[in-house]
């Protein structure tokens, strides 16, 4: 198992983390640490644990957002599935009508 020293609101943490998961677990820290410094902006100085519990916060409602918008291009790809199906369905029933026009043709010219 790797370690990973991140900062976040000037103090450092040491954090445990799968092999080849080191750059990707600084990278979030270094995310934390910037959404923890823009909240103190914000807010100002307050507690630690208050602070990290808002940043936690907004980070959640983050990821909602992300998920809701998941969920919508989730939905629109359905739709475009759907319609898909539709137009392969309506173009072999046009095929069908075209064959069938075809023998009907073929059995008046020989009648």
């Amino acid at each position: 198992m790797a370690q990973v020293s991140v900062t976040i609101n000037g103090r450092k943490y040491r954090i445990v983390c799968d092999d080849g998961q080191e750059a990707h677990l600084s990278r979030l820290g270094t995310y934390v640490d910037k959404r923890v410094g823009e909240l103190v902006a914000a807010v100002g100085k307050v507690d630690e644990a208050q602070i990290l519990v808002m940043v936690s916060l907004l980070m959640a409602d983050e990821l909602s957002d992300a998920y809701a918008e998941l969920d919508v291009a989730r939905t629109a790809d359905k739709g475009v599935a759907a319609l898909m199906s539709a137009e392969e369905s309506l173009s072999a029933n046009i095929e069908n009508l075209a064959n069938r026009i075809e023998n009907v043709a073929e059995r008046l010219e020989q009648a």
